[in-house]
């Protein structure tokens, strides 16, 4: 049985998830992949390395710790997606592997020690991680969907009243 945090958790994530989806649908397919200069990432950059950080963190949750050997992290940051469909495939497969865990929590679960870089944490504690995670991310989404955009953006949420 699932309580109350486990559920709110859920709210948020899927919230957060939904922001970063509708940003994708205001851009072009060369928009998810622009960067600002060298130093910054691309949309599709962020995606990566979101998905890479779900895979790697949800995959055998309860017997290995979150920073799996097969994941390349550096990787992550080396844009090789061409595509939107590469782009939304990944983004999607680091969202079930998260949910597939998320969703069969119960309240007993939550008070279980994992790892994570051989640090212990309950899984409430690795729920707050990732919930200060992952959103961080999707605000730099929004963000770099803003400037793309720029006078076309359309509020994701309350927008400014105009005068």
């Amino acid at each position: 049985m699932q309580n109350e945090f486990i559920n709110s958790a859920k709210h948020q994530f899927e919230y957060y998830k939904q922001l970063a989806e509708k940003t994708f649908l205001r851009l072009t397919d060369d928009q998810l992949f622009w960067k600002y200069n060298e130093e910054s990432n691309s949309i599709a950059t962020i995606v990566k390395h979101m998905s890479g950080n779900m895979l790697s963190r949800w995959t055998e949750f309860f017997t290995t710790d979150g920073e799996k050997e097969w994941r390349m992290r550096d990787e992550e940051f080396e844009n090789v997606m061409l595509t939107r469909a590469d782009l939304i495939s990944k983004w999607e497969a680091g969202w079930d592997c998260f949910y597939k865990v998320l969703d069969n929590l119960t309240t007993v679960d939550l008070e279980r020690i994992i790892f994570i870089r051989q640090q212990p944490l309950s899984v409430t504690a690795a729920i707050n991680r990732q919930l200060a995670h992952y959103p961080y991310h999707v605000g730099q989404i929004v963000f770099i969907g803003k400037i793309l955009c720029d006078s076309n953006w359309e509020s994701l949420s309350i927008p400014k009243k105009s005068n």
